[in-house]
């Protein structure tokens, strides 16, 4: 019987799709993601499930939406100390499917789901970060459950305990399942990232990220920015770069111990990025209302396992997070326990058994009351209960630079996309859980947000930070 593949998943924090060299931007390096790419499929049309990190995280693991599982922000509280609540307790995800099969699960980095003391999902090896995020040097971890400050560079640590773990994992009989979750190239951007990474940018001219009219309702990081825009993109770049010569490391550590073959490794990061596209800088949350542009929900996607997976191919067919759990339970010849999830593999698509996705497909995000359906031409963007809403042509206006809600030529589209998105999300949607009713604002959640343990209880809206 053929061993089940070893799996590493890679998963960066704020790393937008555009920000790579093999999806064309020239002025970036990513020469390890881009040898990455070379060896295996990237999806350019990859979108994440909402576009903030700890909701997007949760859909990730767990397949569903943000208004099945209930972690609809970025968790403000709950990680460490005497609040401390483990927001997905008896939600299942694939990493609890992989080790109920056998597979020994470790993870290097960032966790930010809550309780970040207690290992969970299936997880035996865990290194994480106390929170989510915070400076790149001395940064507050979590090792052998005794919280710490590493001292070094999160990045190089992160991959330092990466690379002792598959040291530990090519010794064993099972095989493995390794995240390593980068906080790169999330915030803060300038001196927090090796100085030769950050000089190096000197000349370029960053015509990738033009600095638009401000945003009319950015939040204060646009502002905070915008003081010095050009640090703060050096520092970006650098972050993503001293990040790629680590997943480097992570690919040659592979190849050293003969597990490259053997191994599918996924590169993916938890939402977009705008460095200064539309007028702002950040992802859903950058903007108050939240928004759904494609820089905040398009993230890049690789994954390569040579001699299983076609090497070099650039597949644009719409899919998303919610699709991955499915997907890598099939490639790993698991099944999904779960019913009523959102997704469906697209393993046809990653095996290069299909070219195409033959039916209609569209993709679906939400970030609290705010919900989004998006086709190959059309996206649509309603923010119950009051609005403002979208609708962008996204064959001639690429940029979503026009906004035709007010177009009474396009009330047939609208009425169409909506009325799909209402019976889409109606089939899905837990009514403890659901986004439209709570008054989220980007500033991070407070408390649990449903399952208490056997009870259900609904979100209280005092969960939510109120906007300052």
């Amino acid at each position: 019987m053929q061993k089940p593949p070893n799996i590493l998943c890679i998963l960066s924090d704020d790393h937008g799709a555009w920000a790579m060299g093999c999806a064309g931007n020239k002025e970036i390096r990513t020469p390890n993601l881009d040898r990455l790419a070379a060896t295996g499929t990237r999806f350019s049309s990859f979108f994440c499930a909402s576009p903030v990190c700890s909701p997007a995280r949760a859909s990730l693991l767990t397949g569903r939406i943000p208004s099945q599982h209930g972690i609809h922000d970025w968790l403000r509280g709950g990680n460490v100390g005497e609040d401390a609540v483990e927001y997905l307790k008896g939600q299942t995800g694939y990493t609890d499917v992989l080790a109920a099969h056998g597979y020994n699960c470790g993870i290097s980095g960032k966790w930010h789901l809550g309780n970040s003391l207690l290992p969970q999902k299936g997880f035996t090896h865990w290194y994480v970060h106390q929170s989510g995020g915070g400076p790149y040097y001395d940064a507050p971890m979590i090792r052998d459950g005794e919280l710490i400050n590493e001292a070094g560079y999160i990045t190089d640590n992160i991959t330092n305990d990466a690379l002792d773990c598959l040291e530990r994992y090519a010794k064993a009989d099972a095989p493995f399942y390794l995240s390593v979750h980068y906080t790169a190239p999330h915030s803060p951007w300038i001196d927090n990232h090796p100085r030769e990474m950050v000089d190096s940018y000197e000349e370029c001219t960053f015509e990738t990220c033009p600095q638009e009219r401000t945003y009319p309702d950015a939040i204060e990081l646009t502002a905070e920015v915008q003081k010095n825009p050009r640090e703060n993109l050096k520092g970006y770049f650098a972050a993503v770069t001293a990040m790629d010569a680590n997943v480097g490391r992570i690919l040659d550590k592979l190849e050293a111990l003969n597990l490259r073959e053997s191994t599918l490794v996924i590169y993916l990061s938890d939402n977009g990025f705008n460095c200064g596209q539309h007028g702002f800088w950040g992802k859903g949350n950058g903007t108050f209302p939240l928004n759904m542009y494609d820089e905040s929900i398009k993230v890049p996607a690789i994954m390569s396992q040579p001699g299983r997976i076609p090497q070099g191919v650039v597949c644009d067919e719409l899919v998303s997070a919610y699709d991955f759990m499915p997907t890598l339970l099939e490639y790993a010849g698991l099944s999904v326990p779960e019913k009523n999830l959102p997704g469906r593999s697209f393993l046809p698509l990653l095996l290069g058994e299909q070219k195409t996705v033959q039916n209609h497909v569209v993709v679906f995000d939400e970030y609290g009351p705010v919900r989004m359906i998006r086709s190959r031409q059309w996206k649509y963007v309603h923010r119950y209960p009051y609005g403002p809403n979208e609708l962008y042509d996204l064959v001639n206006d690429p940029r979503e630079r026009i906004n035709l809600i007010g177009d009474k030529n396009q009330d047939g589209i609208i009425a169409a996309l909506k009325s799909e998105m209402e019976n889409w999300f109606f089939r899905y949607v837990d009514p403890a859980f659901d986004g439209t009713r709570e008054a989220v604002s980007g500033l991070g959640q407070m408390a649990l947000a449903g399952p208490a343990g056997n009870s259900i209880r609904p979100l209280r809206k005092s969960a939510f930070m109120p906007r300052e």
